[in-house]
């Protein structure tokens, strides 16, 4: 992946300005070289594909995209970008704080969007690159004059299509973020996972993620992740005959020993001894 990426850094400017924020914009082209690794962001990301085709992948299921298609994901949504080697894909990403996309006619917030903008092509890649001339060029006022071009885009994302654009709340994004963390352990528990790891996941702090996750749920994201796995070592040792080295490794323990521990610890008997009660119920 060639990436040409430009940040929005001016602290005074940020603080000032109301509203959505840009916090970067990025030209990128698709090569093999790029690693398929799915990651969220803390803010909204509009994508438009300049050439090629390809798919992104978001929340574990395949969308395909192809030249004028404009992608649109909300924060912390897990996605990456996979481009074909015949056709490969080059478009221009914006990363913008403080929005997040929904339908109207529906009402509800949804995790992304993909339309086709091709009857406009000519009035999107007219706004994107001019920000991009501004911010390489660095003329005086060029946040500014960039932030403008961005509004333009959102309003002309507004009027063509029955998509749009509202201020997320904070407490909004905390729980977004939460959900989001919970999701990822509900689909990977049986992997390492550290709270490092989900940090670089969701490109956020540890120590914020464990408060925002414990104070939304109760239970911290480790207590949840245990939790978790001791919930399909039951279902595992009620519908299989697998051995307890077997169902410690497909549930993410370390040793059968630790899987026995924890599980005894929670639910006050052995691995044995629920296996063997629960035979007795199902036979009587």
């Amino acid at each position: 992946m060639s990436v040409g990426r430009f940040d929005f850094t001016d602290p005074a400017f940020m603080r000032s300005r109301p509203g959505a924020k840009l916090l970067y914009l990025s030209q990128e082209s698709y090569s093999e070289e790029w690693q398929n690794v799915q990651h969220t962001h803390k803010c909204s990301e509009l994508f438009y594909i300049l050439e090629g085709k390809g798919s992104f992948v978001i929340e574990n299921k395949k969308y395909p995209v192809e030249m004028n298609d404009l992608v649109v994901i909300n924060p912390n949504i897990l996605h990456t970008e996979v481009g074909e080697k015949e056709f490969p894909l080059k478009y221009i990403v914006l990363g913008i704080e403080g929005l997040e996309w929904s339908a109207n006619e529906e009402g509800e917030v949804v995790n992304f969007c993909i339309l086709n903008f091709k009857k406009m092509r000519s009035q999107v890649i007219f706004f994107l690159q001019n920000m991009l001339l501004e911010i390489t060029q660095k003329s005086p006022g060029y946040y500014a004059m960039c932030h403008h071009y961005m509004d333009i885009l959102i309003l002309m994302l507004n009027r063509q299509t029955n998509f749009s654009a509202a201020a997320i709340a904070v407490n909004k994004k905390a729980t977004r973020l939460c959900d989001s963390v919970r999701r990822y352990i509900d689909a990977h528990y049986w992997e390492n996972i550290t709270l490092d790891v989900l940090a670089k996941v969701f490109h956020s702090n540890k120590y914020h993620i464990v408060h925002l996750f414990t104070e939304e749920f109760g239970i911290s994201p480790i207590q949840y992740l245990i939790a978790r796995r001791i919930e399909e070592g039951e279902k595992l040792l009620q519908t299989t005959d697998f051995s307890l080295a077997q169902i410690s490794r497909f549930c993410g323990f370390s040793s059968p020993s630790y899987f026995s521990q924890v599980f005894k610890k929670q639910k006050n008997c052995s691995p044995k001894e629920f296996r063997k009660n629960s035979k007795k119920s199902n036979e009587s």
